[in-house]
């Protein structure tokens, strides 16, 4: 099959093939994919075809641009011009006409150098006949860091490493940003544990940095390595970065590439000396450098542990898994118990397994509003989130029992949760009313009951001694409460108060008989990326295979004007769930997030940043 077809090596993409089979009646379309960008290929393609930039024209479709492509291919047709209409799944309305277009082309006069070019993410709403007429294209990134890299270079003109007057610079901080694109770019590979959000970091980001790159090479003697990070990290890849981990996370990355070390031929990339800039030369002696990289990278080049690479292949195999079981037939041969047998059962067992709603107006007496104690408030309000879960489940079971046995219409609604509990999946019905949970509808049903069991403990024995955190419904209600609490019995204002975090791992919850004095303790928390070392005291390397360590006892206590220090702490990031995203709150935090803790540490900060070290309230399983 020959090394390109076994090792995966990346093509370069050619668009002189496909634009042979087009004509000014048949148009060509890419279909873009998460990271593509094909504008600069189409406009280094047209200067290679001597289509000056008089003669084609672009616009990015959208609201109110719909005028603008209908008088661009008017023109286009008459005189003979190339016209690119990007992103046409942004404008759904006008994806009508845009057939109408297409199809007028066969039988129109225009003129035989027009060509009409479409790009477009896959989209339900795009015209089939469109499709059909038109040459199709796709630009899928570049999997891997060798692929990655070998795709820069080698869409480059010889000549372009002799650029600038400090030519060994320029080409050891092009290789650094370049590396740094790839590093980028090939950590959504890992999911959540990557980046917390899938950015589309592209080619134009990179191209950016390096005509920056260029402009400060040749106005500076020094280079300005500074303002090079910051315009990486905060604007040209940095403004797509939405979350403020990633941020993080992204401003710590950009300083392993770009920095004054990076000069040094002996300077590595990473731990294991693999991955470095290499010696000033031309680009074939780049390229042959790079194509001697390892096809396939292990996860320390990101700065992840090896057990990262366990979680991306979990998470495909679930994604194959739930893709399957979404196209499972409805009915099927053979014996047994037929498919409605089966939910009837389920949904008895699940009657059985459902919490009694809370007396909400009894335990209130009970636990009344109090100046001096916010977690009665904290209560109340957790068992009215959950009864409303509740009372949700038992209606609904109501309803798709009667609709099963023919009693009343199944709707759409009750259809779908109906295939949900066959698949052992939580109704969308009760995870939009329920608290944020990955698990699958066993352990789900046995979560809850966890959860109720807890509140109901603090409902018999008054407030705890200590918290299991993961058994609220919304954590930061609690968390507020007991800043609350510290805020009144010493009368300070409240946004003067933070925690200090004391880890308590030579103690289990079941030692623990009295409340602190101050604050309160908590546990049920779990490391993803490392583990808690109980003999040094401070946070370590995952073990292998080691996917998820329990945190150990915590001790949120209030201090006032506390300063934050600045070493020999991770400040880990706290999230309810695995996925890491969630909904934007006014908080400015996603929903998903918690809290930062800060762990003790006796190795830089920077390493468990990359190594996207969090903690969880709530695993899979």
């Amino acid at each position: 099959m020959g090394q390109r077809r076994v090792h995966g090596e990346y093509p370069t993409f050619n668009l002189m093939d496909s634009y042979k089979d087009s004509k000014e009646t048949i148009p060509l379309i890419f279909i873009l994919s998460a990271g593509s960008d094909p504008m600069g290929d189409w406009e280094k393609f047209a200067d290679l075809k001597g289509v000056v930039k008089t003669k084609r024209e672009s616009v990015s479709l959208g609201q109110g641009q719909e005028k603008r492509a209908d008088e661009m291919i008017r023109r286009g047709k008459e005189n003979g011009m190339w016209v690119l209409l990007q992103n046409c799944h942004f404008a759904k309305s006008w994806m009508p006409k845009l057939e109408q277009v297409v199809e007028s082309l066969a039988d129109s006069n225009a003129h035989r150098d027009f060509r009409l070019w479409l790009t477009s993410m896959p989209a339900d709403y795009f015209p089939v006949s469109v499709l059909q007429t038109s040459v199709k294209m796709t630009i899928e990134p570049p999997s891997g860091i060798r692929a990655n890299l070998t795709r820069t270079f080698a869409n480059m003109e010889p000549t372009e490493l002799a650029k600038t007057k400090a030519p060994k610079k320029y080409q050891k901080l092009l290789y650094g940003f370049a590396f740094f694109h790839a590093i980028v770019q090939d950590r959504r590979k890992f999911g959540p544990i990557g980046w917390n959000i899938q950015y589309e970091f592209n080619n134009e980001d990179l191209k950016v940095c390096i005509k920056q790159m260029e402009y400060f090479i040749d106005q500076y003697e020094d280079v300005p390595f500074k303002d090079l990070k910051f315009l990486a990290a905060e604007i040209n890849y940095g403004g797509r970065v939405t979350d403020d981990k990633d941020s993080r996370l992204i401003q710590v990355i950009v300083e392993d590439y770009i920095n004054p070390k990076l000069f040094d031929d002996d300077y590595s990339f990473s731990a294991s000396g693999l991955y470095k800039a290499p010696p000033f030369s031309d680009r074939d002696a780049l390229l042959k450098f790079t194509s001697e990289l390892p096809q396939n990278p292990n996860p320390e080049v990101f700065g992840l542990h090896e057990n990262a690479e366990i979680l991306t292949a979990q998470a495909s195999t679930r994604e194959l898994l739930e893709t399957i079981l979404g196209i499972q037939p409805r009915e099927v041969a053979g014996g047994g118990k037929t498919r409605e047998e089966v939910i009837l059962d389920l949904v008895a067992y699940l009657e059985k397994n459902t919490p009694k709603l809370f007396p909400i107006s009894e335990i209130s007496k009970q636990y009344q509003t109090q100046y001096t104690e916010s977690m009665n408030t904290v209560l109340i309000q957790e068992l009215i989130r959950y009864n409303k879960l509740i009372d949700v489940m038992v209606e609904t079971m109501k309803q798709l029992k009667k609709a099963l046995k023919g009693e009343e219409v199944m709707s759409e609604e009750l259809e779908q949760m109906e295939k949900m509990l066959f698949n052992n999946m939580v109704p969308e019905i009760w995870s939009e009313r329920g608290f944020l949970s990955l698990k699958p509808l066993m352990s789900w049903i046995k979560d809850l009951n966890d959860r109720v069991k807890f509140l109901n403990k603090w409902i018999d024995n008054g407030t705890p001694s200590v918290f299991w955190i993961s058994g609220f419904f919304f954590p930061q209600a609690f968390l507020t409460g007991t800043l609350q609490n510290f805020a009144r019995k010493y009368q300070i204002a409240i946004d003067k108060l933070s925690f200090q975090f004391i880890i308590h791992d030579t103690l289990t919850p079941e030692m623990i008989k009295q409340k602190p004095e101050d604050g309160c303790y908590v546990y049920g928390m779990s490391f993803e990326g490392a583990r808690w070392d109980y003999d040094a005291h401070v946070l370590a390397e995952s073990l292998p295979k080691e996917l998820y360590t329990p945190i150990p006892m915590l001790q949120f206590l209030p201090i006032s004007d506390r300063k934050v220090p600045t070493s020999g702490i991770y400040s880990c990031p706290v999230y309810k769930v695995l996925t890491r995203t969630g909904t934007l709150s006014t908080t400015g935090h996603s929903t998903n997030f918690v809290i930062f803790i800060e762990i003790p540490t006796n190795v830089p900060e920077t390493k468990w940043i990359k190594a996207g070290v969090a903690g969880f309230l709530a695993l899979r399983y």
